[in-house]
């Protein structure tokens, strides 16, 4: 008996993923709004709103096509009490704040117009305080009609005395995050038909807020035999820090947030020189060691432990929300950003840029990785980054080879590595130097390119010659990336 290969979709291959969290991305003049707001781009507060919203977006959108990006993942948009909506009080309702159902439904036809796709947050593990079968509990003690919806331990129901410990299970104990009881049919039932509702709504997939804690295979089963027969295109990608075999071989996942991808590329790019305080906060810590040969060695086993069909479409991202910024966790060092950007654009799976970081965004861990995008404040833009993000998306956008082509390492020696991706007669050489020093190699390019071809880089149109299968004394700058591509 043969296994069935994963069937993922299709169009992720092609994809660059921007994140947004809403409340910080862009405010409409034209959705109303509570006066009791934050001032735009003022130091982002556990507990404050800037009033970002998904007309915001809507808005916004020429400036996603600009940058080069394809769809969209936003943390979560349904009704709750908090800026980041991971308490969420009504699944079945886009947060008044945000524009309501009505602005999504704006939203998702604009850019479906564009040929984008958009990716809301499915947070089912756990709901809020605030969500009406939970709110039954907390009014009607044990007669509560929902009781059997979550796990109580006691009564009165401690939700709200921080010094005492919830007597019911919540994701981490924390009393605002009350966790379902996923082995009830009737919360089975109800979360499926959430995430079915807004597939068919429109929206092209759901990202799985820590999805590794519903420890239910049969669940997430369930959940995509409903998705996909939904729509068949829907890409299901879950949140996990750590190795994921066990929920993408085919049946559950498409994917997972490509945490693994983030910690390699701290470690080369920013050549281990981070933030260790703030990398100690997450599951990033520890980074592997510097060099190229550690690189190699943690890219090559990411290729090793999934399916390619899975490979294909991870979503390899250098920061999110739970994260301090790829900048600030690399010492202001924006060259680590520009390098890891390259490698991202040029490898297997989707690339996803954290909100900002395209304009050199800084932040430290929650809240201040959450601030306001500086729509009001151009000035502070590192334009010469944005510009070279646009560069690196527009190669890839071009390239097929490095959407859907072969990956191989050609080289990984000290602070030099190269890799090249390959599709029919189409090739793309990558090399980078992430040392202070200039440096002179000899790259063999075993059989990605035939002897004679000419490759050009994309952007000086300099040519190098594959003599002897190799580009001799190939030059790279220090602190940078050199493409070479079949014309």
């Amino acid at each position: 008996m043969t296994m069935e290969r994963p069937d993922t979709p299709d169009w992720v291959r092609d994809a660059i993923f921007y994140q947004i969290f809403p409340d910080r991305f862009a405010r409409s003049l034209s959705v109303p709004k509570s006066k009791n707001l934050d001032e735009w781009g003022a130091a982002p507060t556990y507990n404050g709103y800037q009033g970002g919203d998904l007309v915001g977006v809507a808005e916004h959108l020429d400036y996603l096509q600009e940058l080069g990006v394809n769809a969209v993942y936003f943390t979560p948009v349904f009704q709750s009490a908090c800026n980041h909506r991971y308490h969420t009080h009504d699944y079945e309702k886009v947060d008044p704040m945000l524009g309501g159902d009505a602005a999504l439904r704006r939203l998702l036809d604009a850019a479906h117009a564009r040929g984008m796709r958009v990716v809301l947050d499915g947070v089912f593990n756990h709901a809020s305080r605030g969500f009406f079968p939970f709110h039954d509990i907390l009014e009607n003690g044990p007669d509560s009609a929902y009781l059997d919806w979550f796990k109580v331990a006691g009564f009165p129901v401690n939700a709200y005395h921080l010094d005492v410990a919830p007597n019911y299970e919540a994701w981490w104990n924390l009393p605002a995050l009350p966790k379902f009881n996923i082995s009830n049919p009737d919360v089975r039932e109800y979360l499926l038909g959430v995430a079915v509702k807004w597939v068919d709504f429109g929206i092209d997939g759901w990202r799985l807020d820590v999805a590794n804690e519903i420890d239910d295979d049969e669940f997430w089963r369930e959940f995509r035999r409903r998705v996909r027969a939904a729509n068949p295109d829907a890409y299901i990608v879950g949140e996990v820090w750590t190795d994921s075999q066990r929920w993408l071989q085919g049946d559950m996942w498409d994917a997972v947030m490509n945490y693994h991808f983030t910690r390699a590329c701290l470690a080369f790019f920013a050549r281990g020189d981070v933030e260790t305080a703030e990398l100690q906060k997450t599951s990033l810590f520890p980074i592997p060691e510097p060099g190229a040969e550690s690189f190699a060695r943690s890219i090559e086993r990411l290729h090793g432990i999934y399916a390619p069909e899975i490979t294909a479409v991870m979503l390899n991202l250098l920061g999110s929300h739970d994260t301090a910024r790829f900048v600030t966790l690399a010492k202001g060092d924006v060259a680590a950003l520009k390098l890891a950007t390259l490698f991202q654009m040029t490898y297997y799976g989707a690339p996803s840029i954290y909100y900002g970081d395209e304009i050199g965004m800084q932040g430290a861990h929650d809240p201040a990785n959450r601030g306001a995008f500086p729509w009001h404040a151009r000035g502070a833009w590192d334009l010469d980054l944005l510009h070279e993000i646009q560069r690196y998306t527009a190669l890839r956008n071009t390239r097929a080879a490095l959407r859907r082509g072969s990956f191989r390492v050609l080289h990984a020696v000290g602070d030099v590595f190269a890799h090249a991706r390959k599709l029919g007669d189409e090739a793309v050489i990558v090399a980078f130097n992430v040392g202070s020093s200039p440096a002179r190699i000899d790259l063999s390019v075993h059989d990605q390119a035939a002897e004679g071809v000419e490759l050009a880089d994309p952007w000086t149109h300099a040519k190098h010659r594959v003599e002897a299968g190799a580009i001799r004394g190939l030059e790279i700058p220090a602190r940078s990336g050199k493409v070479l591509a079949t014309p």
